[in-house]
């Protein structure tokens, strides 16, 4: 069977699986960072613009998968995600890179993985804390539930709407790699962070969301 447009391939598959079992896992000498304990900031899903409810709904209820553009911009309302999405490719050893250790640390996306929208498991990574700079921007990603939303903005000016499936916290010896960046006939999204206890200054758990596209629109569109 011919893979989906954007599909990893194998060697990809495995230099991502292995990195991934390290982003973000720096500690930062407080255990979960200074604001992890807070509540989320909004629990309920984003309602759908009445544009991106048509688009939903002209294919019964499964939006048709969008042309390759690159991420800039991801949104998560549930738990106060809002952060400019940077590129990532493969560092000198072929494992992917991950994100830079700063004040204001942002999201990345794995540029060998589908873009958002596109049909496949598109990849996104990033920190749960960030050294003595505290939390990272995925510090609440495991309070994610069934049913939370989740923006991509794209370089073309369109979006992705992404519904959250399902959040599993995993050991990393145990990180599924072929069931997060397999292929799917179907455009998704994974988030990757680490979590769980710690021991010394790493996580010893991944934190992965998967969510499925549920709604295309463009910037600028209400999505409230």
């Amino acid at each position: 069977m011919t893979p989906p447009t954007g599909a990893l391939s194998r060697r990809s598959l495995v230099a991502v699986a292995a990195a991934s079992l390290l982003v973000g896992c720096r500690g930062s000498g407080g255990a979960g960072g200074r604001d992890s304990g807070g509540p989320p900031v909004d629990t309920a899903p984003s309602p759908l613009s009445s544009d991106a409810a048509r688009r939903s709904s002209s294919s019964g209820g499964s939006p048709s998968p969008l042309a390759r553009s690159v991420p800039v911009r991801l949104l998560i309302p549930a738990i106060g995600v809002d952060t400019p999405v940077m590129g990532l490719g493969l560092a000198a050893d072929g494992s992917v890179e991950v994100p830079p250790v700063a004040e204001h640390d942002r999201a990345g996306w794995y540029r060998h993985s589908p873009t958002p929208g596109q049909t496949g498991p598109s990849v996104i990574l990033g920190h749960v804390t960030v050294g003595a700079y505290g939390d990272g921007v995925f510090r609440r990603l495991a309070r994610l539930r069934r049913g939370a939303r989740i923006t991509a903005r794209r370089a073309d000016g369109s979006t992705a709407e992404f519904t959250v499936d399902r959040v599993r916290t995993v050991a990393k010896a145990d990180f599924p790699a072929a069931e997060v960046y397999g292929n799917v006939d179907r455009p998704e999204l994974r988030l990757i962070t680490c979590g769980g206890p710690r021991s010394g200054e790493e996580y010893r758990d991944n934190v992965i969301v998967f969510a499925t596209l549920s709604a295309t629109g463009r910037t600028g569109e209400p999505m409230s």
